[in-house]
């Protein structure tokens, strides 16, 4: 994996996690690596264990430069979740302490930011560690998010499932409707599903 995209400038990687869910906000990161950074095992964060992502979310924090933001479910409802997810990106980017001069963006779309130039790199969070390291503080943060949720609606599972469209996720839909974290604009459950039921 590569450190970088763009060498030779502060480069900000960014990424999102939450985009499938049928409850939550989705959340972004933005990082800026320095040249020193710790040689690690970074990966995309679907690619590691709920541990590895843990520790090197402490490496991340403490040696590089970054920020998460979030855009709400109602937001997602209103704007759509391409739109709500690059809002999200935005945020963070914007909330970094160091202004980039490039940006390297997961995927393959993206709305300019400023007048920072940048490129969507297709399943770039495993080909370079500071998009890498976005989809690590991404997932981490909106994990942590959830859990804090389940607090309030355990019968939901969103410690387990983070509000993915798990069979458990859905069973409770069908017994208790839902809540103002559930994205409203999703097909919360399909024909089939209600059907075996």
């Amino acid at each position: 994996m590569e450190r970088f995209f763009k060498a030779n400038c502060v480069e900000a990687g960014s990424d999102e996690a939450g985009r499938g869910c049928l409850a939550g906000p989705v959340y972004a990161a933005a990082v800026i690596l320095p040249p020193d950074f710790p040689k690690t095992a970074l990966n995309d964060s679907k690619k590691l264990s709920e541990k590895n992502r843990n520790t090197l979310r402490d490496v991340i924090e403490k040696y590089s430069i970054w920020s998460v933001a979030s855009a709400s479910a109602e937001e997602i409802d209103e704007l759509n979740i391409l739109r709500a997810s690059i809002t999200a990106m935005h945020r963070a980017i914007a909330q970094l302490t160091t202004e980039p001069e490039y940006l390297a963006i997961d995927g393959n779309r993206f709305y300019p930011y400023a007048n920072t130039p940048h490129s969507c790199i297709v399943k770039g969070d495993g080909k370079y560690e500071s998009i890498a390291a976005a989809s690590i503080l991404a997932k981490t943060h909106r994990d942590d998010y959830m859990c804090e949720l389940h607090e309030k609606y355990p019968n939901y599972h969103w410690n387990c499932n983070k509000g993915y469209p798990t069979a458990t996720h859905k069973e409770a839909i069908l017994k208790f409707g839902i809540t103002p974290f559930h994205r409203k604009s999703f097909s919360l459950l399909d024909k089939q599903y209600e059907l075996n039921f």
